[in-house]
């Protein structure tokens, strides 16, 4: 049995009275319809069931309006990132695709890249831990934005400041008081654990902290690896006072391990924490935290990519946005 066909943009135009370029220009968001006539068209593809074709309209040299996400979904801040660049998408007209890579050692399947080829305008890359896979999408001829991607990306990047965030946070600590201070590091193939692991030990220099090397503990940006880390910080001899967490993931991790320990948040150790992720200001207690502005992120993400998209010219240098110190309650002067 032949399959039926699904209504036409030709279709769409007759009931609408419009010719089919005036059609054509409302479903792909083109200019040329007024905003009232735009709104009628799209009422009518969705009443009668219209689906643009987005590989045909890449191939006859058009726009799908289609921007392709790759990233690992499995962390908070990824997940709410992902979240911002698709509000930020609709916001400007576009619809996102997203692949969510299934752990940082594979590559996404050449099936993947000829899909995001044929049907997205262009790509952005969150926490890419290796080029390889970039390439292999860039010699697509597919416009590449990453994020976080660090010093050496060779593709245009939005980065937040990790550096003088994390530089926050220590200042923070030392200005309720505390000297001795736990460092629970990120997942150090990335720039942004490398930037905040290295704004620890400079600040720690710089205000005089306890320089003992225990304080220091090996994390990898995960919530169990904030648990582990903790518990190592707990069976030191001379416990910190307080522990500043590479990532809020592993601030909750932490938290539960001080639990166990039978000590309090913030009576016994303060805690803070980076991201500000949803789940942060959940916590209990709430969590203090530095802020990268996701929403900003996404949205210059969004800008530099269809500027790229449009003119095929990346900006000379990488966007780098501040970060802000969120006061919760999980921060206090330590114990007399």
């Amino acid at each position: 049995m032949a399959q039926s066909r699904g209504p036409t943009l030709a279709e769409v135009a007759r009931i609408a009275g419009v010719s089919l370029m005036t059609a054509s220009r409302a479903v792909n968001n083109r200019p040329g319809v007024s905003d009232e006539k735009r709104e009628e068209i799209l009422g009518i593809a969705d009443a009668i069931g219209y689906v643009a074709n987005r590989a045909a309209q890449k191939l006859s040299g058009g726009r799908t309006h289609v921007i392709g996400v790759i990233a690992q979904l499995h962390t908070p801040f990824t997940s709410d990132l992902v979240l911002g660049i698709g509000s930020a998408a609709r916001a400007v007209g576009h619809e996102m695709l997203v692949y969510s890579l299934p752990d940082e050692g594979r590559r996404p399947p050449d099936s993947v890249v000829d899909l995001l080829h044929q049907v997205a305008d262009g790509v952005i890359v969150i926490l890419p831990y290796a080029s390889d896979y970039l390439t292999n999408l860039s010699r697509s001829h597919i416009p590449i934005v990453t994020i976080e991607a660090g010093e050496t990306a060779e593709f245009p990047t939005v980065a937040a400041d990790n550096y003088h965030g994390a530089a926050q946070a220590i200042r923070h600590l030392h200005d309720l008081g505390h000297r001795r201070i736990g460092f629970i590091t990120g997942n150090e193939r990335l720039a942004s654990a490398r930037d905040r692991h290295r704004a620890f030990v400079d600040l720690r220099h710089q205000l005089g902290l306890d320089a003992d090397d225990d304080l220091v503990a090996m994390g990898d940006f995960t919530q169990r690896g904030g648990f582990v880390a903790a518990e190592r910080l707990m069976a030191l001899a001379s416990r910190p006072t307080a522990i500043f967490a590479a990532n809020d993931a592993q601030a909750l991790g932490a938290m539960t391990a001080i639990r166990q320990a039978g000590l309090s948040v913030p009576q016994d150790i303060s805690l803070i924490g980076f991201d500000d992720i949803l789940l942060a200001a959940q916590m209990h207690p709430p969590l203090t935290t530095i802020r990268q502005p996701l929403a900003q992120m996404a949205r210059a993400a969004i800008k530099l990519l269809l500027t790229l998209v449009a003119k095929g010219e990346p900006p000379a240098t990488p966007i780098t946005l501040p970060t802000q110190l969120i006061v919760r309650e999980t921060t206090a002067p330590p114990r007399a």
